[in-house]
C-alpha cells in the first residue's frame, strides 16, 4: 500500500524515534509499504516518520544508482543495496567532508549542497532482527546518513548555512502549505 508522505513542517518529522522490537505490530507489512511507497516516489531511502511514524526503522535502496555513470566505479557494490536499518545508531563518522546536492521527499523542490563525513560505522538490526555493526562509504554512507538524520528528527535543510536556510525559506513555507507540485502522494500540515 503506497502511504502519504509527512511534508515539510509536519511536527512527526522533528521528533527522536522510538525504539522497536521484534513484536512491533505488522513490522513486515509496514516495511513493505515503505518499500512501495519510496518506489512510487522515485526515492532511494524513506524514514519512518516521512511515513507518520515515531519510531527508529528507515530503508535504502541505491540500485537504480548502480546504472549512473557517476557511479561506474561502484556500480557491483550499489547493484544490490537494499536494506533495512532497525534501531540503527552511528557508532562513528569518518573521513573527508564531502558535499553533494541532497534532495528529500518531505521537501519536494529543495535541493542543497550538504557536506557529511564519507565513511560512517553503523550497529543496526535487520527486518529479521539480525544484529549487524558495518562500515559504509561512499554514496551509501550518504545515503544512511541522511535517512539516519530523519530518525534524530534532523532534516537536510538544519545541515545548511544561516544564508542558505534564508534563501529556501519562502519554498519551505509553500510545502507547509502544500503549495507544491507533486507526483506522488503526500500528507501536509494542517
Amino acid at each position: 500500500m503506497i502511504l502519504p508522505i509527512r511534508a515539510f513542517g509536519d511536527p512527526v518529522l522533528r521528533k527522536t524515534g522510538k525504539d522497536i522490537d521484534k513484536n512491533y505490530p505488522d513490522l513486515q507489512e509496514l516495511i513493505d509499504n515503505m518499500f512501495e511507497t519510496m518506489y512510487s516516489a522515485n526515492g532511494i531511502g524513506l524514514a519512518a516518520p516521512q511515513i507518520g511514524l515515531d519510531i527508529r526503522l528507515f530503508i535504502v535502496d541505491v540500485t537504480p544508482l548502480a546504472e549512473d555513470e557517476d557511479y561506474e566505479d561502484i556500480a557491483e557494490e550499489l547493484k544490490d543495496f537494499k536494506k533495512v536499518f532497525i534501531n540503527a545508531k552511528i557508532l562513528e563518522e569518518s573521513g573527508e567532508e564531502w558535499k553533494f546536492n541532497e534532495g528529500c521527499l518531505s521537501i519536494p523542490d529543495v535541493r542543497e549542497d550538504v557536506k557529511r563525513k564519507s565513511t560512517i560505522l553503523i550497529e543496526y538490526y535487520d527486518e529479521n532482527f539480525v544484529k549487524h555493526t558495518e562500515t559504509f562509504s561512499d554514496i551509501r554512507a550518504r545515503v544512511i546518513q541522511h535517512e539516519y538524520d530523519h530518525i534524530e528528527g534532523t532534516l537536510f535543510t538544519d545541515h545548511l548555512s544561516a544564508l542558505k536556510k534564508k534563501l529556501v525559506k519562502g519554498k519551505l513555507t509553500k510545502i507547509t502549505q502544500g503549495d507544491v507540485s507533486i507526483g506522488y502522494k503526500m500528507r501536509f500540515p494542517k
